[in-house]
């Protein structure tokens, strides 16, 4: 089992310190540098005030980009589902056609 290491990141200029794996550890260094940049946007918008406002809008549009991401990854797999399907129709029909 991977020992867990204490990690400080920054976010909107305040530090935290997280517990992580140290495999874990990069992903966790540029998910704080994500959240940081989104939330600073928001900040910089000037249209929202307060910490927990600006984390909560932050959460918000980072779960509907992932939401969105998901739907259009499930349509493209779709997608390419059909095409397989129509594909093995085209061969199947080939396949009878030719041992007629």
């Amino acid at each position: 089992m991977a020992s867990s290491d204490s990690v400080t990141v920054t976010i909107l200029d305040k530090e935290y310190r997280v517990s992580c794996t140290e495999q874990d550890r990069p992903m966790l260094e540029n998910s704080a540098r994500y959240l940081d940049q989104k939330m600073d946007d928001i900040r910089q918008s000037g249209r929202i005030v307060g910490l927990d406002r600006i984390a909560v809008m932050a959460g918000l549009n980072i779960t509907h980009d992932l939401l969105s991401e998901d739907n259009n990854k499930n349509r493209a797999t779709l997608d390419i589902s059909e095409k397989i399907n129509a594909l093995q129709n085209k061969l199947d029909f080939a396949i009878n056609a030719f041992s007629q």
